[in-house]
Order: C-alpha cells, then structure tokens, then sequence
C-alpha cells in the first residue's frame, strides 16, 4: 500500500513498531493514548450497546445507515442508472420526496467485528433538521451511546452541537464517524467536538475525549461505501503484508504529529530532513487518494494494479461500470464491511446490561432501594415489566430544546367529523413529542409546534393517517410571552371575596439570564434551602432572605418566573401565611400561566408579596377564596410594571449574502458573517422574529436563485417594539403597522383570535380601593403639573 515498506527487491523492510533505539521508544510511549475514564468495553457479549446516529442534516446519517444495511442484508441501496442513493433507511414517501428524515428509525443489525465475531448491533438513525430535534430528544432515553456523525467539509454545525449537549446531559458515550477526510480538516473538527464535549460536560463531570488513537472516530464516506478506524486500517496492513506486528502500536502512530523516518524504520515526533508527510497522510490519506484518481480517471491498467498491490481482484464486467458504481465497489472491496464500526461501538459503548445501572440512575425517579430498581440495575429477565415510553416526553425535559417559536388552528371540512379528529390529535401528540394539542376558549384546536415543515408533517399525518379526515388549516401563528420592563408603581392588593383576606405584591424583572438557568434545570427547587440561597447569592447577588423567601418557579415546576414572600415576620402573621401558601402559589401558576395581556404565557417576572392579611378561621380562607385572589393581584401587579408583550427570535444559518436583502424586510439583522474554514461556504448568522419567518427560507432561495440554504432554531425571547396598551394607536387593516405600534397590534390581533375583546380592562383586575388609588395618583400627579 505504501512504497516505503519494501526494499528495491520487494522485501518488507518496516515499519517496525518496537524500535531498539531507547530515545524513540521514550517518544513513541510519550504519545500512547490510554482509554478515557469511565468508558466499558462490551467485546465479551454477543450484543454490542444500541447506538443512536445523531447529527446535522445533511451530513450522511441516513446514507452510512444504509450502507450498514447493504452490507450485511446483501442489497443494493444505490441505483446503478441514475447513480444515486434509494435511501432504503427513509421508509416514508415524504421523506423521500424532501429528501430529508422526519422520524426516528431503529434497526437491529448484525456487524462483524475485526476479529470476525458478529454482534447484535441495535442502531437508530434519527433526523438532523433542527425542527425534528424531538426525535432525536426521545430516542436519546434509549440509546447506550451516541454516533456523533460529522461531515468533514462543513465541520461541527448546530445540531451537531445540540447533539453533544444533550448526549451529554444524557451522559452517554459518543463517538464519531467523520465524513469525507483531508488531515488538517479533520483534525479541527476532532478539536472543535472536544471543546463541545468539555463545555458541556463542565456540569456533569467525567469529561470523555474524542480521538482516533484511542479508537473511537471513524473516517467514513457512506456514498462510496468506505468505512474504517486507525485500529482497523492497521489490521489490514498487517493482512496485506502478512508479517506479524503490533497493529494497535502502528495505529497509535497513524495520527497527530508522528512521521516515519524510513531510513531508521521508525516513527519520529519531528519531521525527518527527508520531508515526509505526516503518518496519517502517506499511510492512510494518500493510498486512498491513490483509488480514488485512478478510479475518476478510468485508467483500467493502473486500477488493476493498485487494486492488486491491495490484494483485491475485480472482473471484467466490474471495469464496465460507471465511476462511482466501479468507486463503490473498489472502496468497499479494499476496505470490506464495517468492521472498524463495530469494533468502535463494541468497546467503546457499552452493552445495555452494562448501561443499565448508569441510565437507570440517570433517569428512574423512583425509591433507591427498591427491589424494582435493583431489577432495572441488573437487567433481572425474570424481574417486574417496566417500560420507558420516550414518545410521551414530558414537555418540562423538552423545553431544553426548543421554545414552541409557531402554532396554527385545525378544524375538519365536515363539521360531523370533528370527533375523528379530535382523536387523531391524540395520536399526533404521542408521536410527535414536541407538539402540543390544545383548545382554545374561542373553542378552535390549536397545534403547537417547532417550525413550518414541523407543522407540515403533522398535518400530513393527521390527514392521511391518523384521523383520515379532511382538515382545514388556518396560517400558522406565533406563541407571543409576556412580560415586564420595570418594578410596579405601587404596591397592588387585591381582597378575598368574603373580604376576610388581603394581598399585596408588587412585579419587577428578573436579572439576565437568571429564566434561562431555571428552564435548563441549572437551579432547582429540589435542592437543600442552603444550596439555593448560595446560588442566588453568588450567581445573582440576591439578599441570602429574598433567596430563602423562594415560594415557587412558575408557570411550571421550570417555569421562567418567581413568586417570592418578601413580608417581614414584624408586620405579618408568617405562620397564617404559609397555612395559604399553597393557594397563593397555585394562583400564581395560573396567573403566569395565561398572562393578562393576550392570555399569553408570562416570562422573565418576579412576583413579591410584600404584604398579607390572612383570616384566622381556616373556613374563611380557603382555596376558592385565596387562589383567584393570589392571580387578581398578580395580574394587578404585572399592569402596574409596564408590560411588554415577547417574541420568539430564531437564528438562521449557513446562508449567502443575499440574506441582507431578504432580513432587512423581516425586521432581522445580522450577529456574524463568516467564512466556512477549508470549503467555498459562506456562513451568516443573523437573528430574525419568527413571526416573520413564514417564508423566509422560500424568500431567501428565490433571491439567491436556490443557492442558499437555512436552518432556523430558537435563540431567545426579545420585547416587541411599542406598547401594547396603548390605546391611541390606531390600527388601520390591511396596512402594515409601523415598527413602535407591533406590540399593540399582536396584542389586539391575539385577542380577537381568541375571541377575547379589544382590550384589557383595569377594572377586571383591581380592586374598587385600587382603582381609587390610582385616580388619587393620577390626580395629585395633575396637580404637581399644574
């Protein structure tokens, strides 16, 4: 394979691994890479761990599936006369006409390993769009290890660095298959997963490290059906030349800076004065750029003879085919099956019985001791039946992945088939994780989801395969947050019905960033009293009291806002506060539950009760007095803060220039504009509402004339321009407001899809003395004008 290795009579003359100098070998052993901590090595079982294909779209997951599948299911996956790919793994017609996958797809192969030992391999190739991220969510729950799937050319994108992240917090092992190769790209990539790995591992220790000396990347190209590991490409340098020597020394040589002297026979850390390459280069990259021209440059007499040193002999008719029919069959004729690849899942992911004790710690919230636990730990066959249900993901998990950034209502054409719909949204909500099913109070089904063509699938399914209805669908909409910009002018307090009971808040904004660390779980009510006052204290500079003071997070148990008692036990009866305390907090979930403005979902608040008068007698304080009560004053508070209504801002990636022109009109702008290191790519990253996404990706292919491509995810919640009770815009139909009036239009336009009226009542909220107080406000503030 490499000239190098034989003398001018065809002797094989090295390299030989154990060298007799004793200052090489101190080199050589300097740089033999151990296995990292915590990795299991499942070679001594017939089933290898279940592995999950994750990565971006479009970097061949779906297309080394496949080549899994044709080599151990003996078919063809390529079709010879149009020389393109059937994707035998995208089992739907929508996927296939996309050409993209939209649901999770196990298979259970069996993969032989180097050592020709077959294991059960259980594989799942999942989808790389951004919007079928849920997919991926779920079927991280029952991997054992992740296959992180990189394209060469583009490098580490998004979704690769989603899939890492959340690896991670699912603490599985990942390794890697590498698309395409040339050294120095693929060394940077390699670079830029384990600066993921660390950043993301920072939290849950046992920082894993990605490298090929270690056996745990694989170099493939699933379109010319190669595949194969340092460890597994040395093997067959030890079959070619059938002289018996240390393959895994010899491949621990075969990456980073190692180049062999062949005067010395040795490798070196240096680079000799005969200039030679790297040992990556002249042993692995070059005798595989050597196929690959002679194959491209239908030169037969030289293929014959390349694909001879390499001790492989095609017929005739091979030499007939076309080039990348003949490429294939020469690449995996020289290479074999995926061998390496199984070698890689087999001791470097760890089989379900040995994961099963780290995944059920990880994920069964049940009693520590129990004997259904130890069952679990122990894969105990003739234990209690338990079943893990990913498909039912619960949405507080999910929302570390995306913020519900579009939602669009339904109705059947026939108004006699709504039943059959209304039980095909059920189905939809179990196999689409990250949708939502709702009914509004205007009575319309609503579906919330992650994007457009999330939307779109849906309604495919729900049309033609779990309702068989006809459904009408209206445009997609936008799920609005509200919010606040400042602390209330007062302190608002609302009375029980019975007037036995009196509560007083008041409403300011969270500090940067402290939502966004209660919705990643980096903070939980779980936690000791001391460990959450710490944390606010040293992250937010929190008072250690107002810490302690924490009553809940809301709207859910992650919410993104605070309700806080803030009452001095000099000014209020603390044990009768805390007797309601359950009832206060409920209706403060249902307050930042249905926001006062649009009935939208509240964000970023903190909520303080500053004051309380609770009755003595348990019958004039109970739930039905104290819960609508708690939410009135909340709401009463929030008006008093100078509410602000919040969209949704997504990021799109990995388009040309001519994204300006197409951003400019949709009210988005541009955060980086940088070229693709080693390919012509461009790549800009820009920051658009997604409300005004509809289209966008249609508007940027047009412009670019289909040169462009985007991906959108959530980013963040920005405030809408304008505000939204200001009952002096005017708002003109079919005219496009202008920028300072947005939030009071979304505001009116939410309202009446809704069927709520045009605008909030004060007097809904506040008390008669509130209102009162307020008039005494506005007129001494008269006054002082006067």
């Amino acid at each position: 394979m490499d000239e190098s290795l034989y003398d001018e009579f065809g002797n094989y003359i090295g390299p030989e691994i154990e060298s007799d100098q004793e200052s090489d070998r101190e080199e050589d052993d300097e740089f033999l890479p151990d296995r990292p901590a915590g990795e299991e090595d499942a070679s001594d079982g017939e089933e290898a761990g279940g592995a999950l294909m994750v990565g971006h779209i479009q970097h061949g997951k779906t297309l080394f599936m496949d080549m899994l599948v044709e080599q151990t299911h003996h078919i063809s996956t390529f079709d010879q006369n149009s020389e393109k790919h059937m994707r035998y793994t995208d089992t739907r017609i929508d996927e296939q006409e996309r050409k993209i996958s939209i649901k999770a797809v196990p298979m259970s192969l069996v993969l032989e390993d180097s050592n020709s030992k077959s294991y059960l391999c259980n594989i799942m190739d999942t989808p790389g769009h951004a919007n079928f991220s849920d997919e991926m969510t779920a079927a991280l729950r029952l991997a054992d290890g992740a296959v992180l799937i990189v394209d060469a050319a583009e490098g580490v994108m998004v979704n690769t660095e989603r899939a890492i992240r959340h690896a991670i917090q699912e603490r599985l092992p990942i390794v890697v298959v590498i698309n395409k190769d040339a050294y120095h790209k693929l060394r940077h990539t390699i670079e830029v997963i384990n600066n993921h790995i660390s950043t993301s591992s920072s939290t849950a220790g046992n920082v894993q490290i990605i490298d090929p000396a270690v056996g745990n990347v694989c170099f493939a190209s699933a379109s010319a059906g190669w595949s194969f590991t340092l460890q597994s490409f040395a093997k067959l340098y030890v079959k070619l030349h059938g002289i018996p020597f240390d393959a895994d020394k010899f491949a621990s040589r075969l990456w980073g800076d190692f180049y062999f002297d062949s005067d010395a026979r040795v490798f070196r850390k240096k680079q000799p004065a005969s200039g030679v390459e790297r040992s990556f280069v002249q042993f692995v990259l070059e005798p595989l750029y050597k196929i690959y021209s002679q194959v491209i440059g239908e030169h037969k007499k030289s293929v014959e003879t390349t694909l001879a040193e390499l001790g492989v002999t095609l017929s005739n008719a091979s030499y007939r085919l076309n080039v990348r029919p003949l490429l294939r069959l020469a690449c995996s004729s020289v290479f074999g099956s995926s061998t390496g690849f199984t070698d890689m899942l087999v001791h470097h992911i760890p089989s379900a019985k040995k994961a099963a004790a780290r995944k059920v710690e990880h994920i069964y919230t049940g009693p520590k001791n129990s004997a259904i636990r130890k069952a679990m730990e122990e894969c105990d066959p003739f234990g209690p039946l338990m079943v893990n249900v990913t498909k039912l993901y619960p949405k507080s998990d999910c929302s570390v992945f995306d913020a519900f950034v579009v939602k669009t209502a339904t109705e059947p054409l026939n108004p006699s088939e709504l039943p059959k719909m209304v039980e095909g949204l059920r189905k939809i909500s179990k196999s689409y994780p990250l949708a939502i099913t709702k009914v509004e109070e205007s009575g319309e089904h609503t579906i919330l989801g992650t994007g457009e063509l999330y939307l779109d699938s849906i309604m495919k399914d729900l049309r033609e395969l779990y309702s068989e209805v006809e459904v009408k669908v209206a445009d997609p909409v936008v799920s609005f947050c509200e919010t606040v910009v400042e602390s209330s002018s007062m302190k608002c307090f609302a009375e029980t019905p019975n007037k036995r009971n009196k509560i007083t808040m008041i409403a300011e904004p969270l500090e940067r960033g402290l939502a966004e660390d209660i919705e990643n779980g980096i903070v939980s009510l779980d936690w000791p009293r001391k460990q959450i006052g710490d944390f606010f204290q040293r992250q937010y500079d929190w008072d250690l009291l107002a810490a302690r003071g924490i009553w809940a997070f809301g709207p859910d148990k992650q919410g993104p806002n605070i309700l806080l008692d803030d009452t001095l036990s000099t000014e209020v009866d603390k044990p009768l506060l805390n007797a309601v305390k359950d009832s206060i907090v409920q209706g403060f979930q249902w307050g930042a539950r249905e926001g006062p403005l649009c009935d939208e979902p509240i964000r970023n608040v903190k909520f303080k009760i500053v004051d309380a008068r609770i009755a003595l007698e348990p019958l004039h304080r109970g739930s039905g007095q104290i819960i609508p009560t708690a939410r009135r004053v909340a709401y009463s508070a929030f008006l008093m803060a100078t509410p602000r209504l919040m969209e949704p801002i997504q990021t799109p990636i990995d388009c040309v220039s001519a994204i300006y022109t197409v951003l400019s009109r949709r009210r988005g702008h541009v955060t980086a504009d940088v070229p693709q290191p080693g390919t012509p790519a461009y790549i800009v990253k820009a920051f658009l509402p997604v409300i005004e996404s509809f289209g966008f990706e249609t508007d940027l292919r047009y412009h670019t004339q289909g040169q462009a491509f985007c991906l959108s995810v959530f980013d963040h919640w920005a405030i809408v321009p304008g505000d939204p009770l200001d009952k002096t815009i005017v708002l003109r139909p079919l005219e496009p407001a202008p920028i300072q009036h947005l939030a009071r239009e979304f505001m009116v336009k939410t309202r009446h899809r809704k069927g709520m009226s045009e605008d909030v009542s004060i007097n809904k909220f506040f008390d008669e003395a509130m209102v009162v107080e307020l008039a005494q406000q506005a007129a001494d503030l008269h006054q002082q004008m006067m």
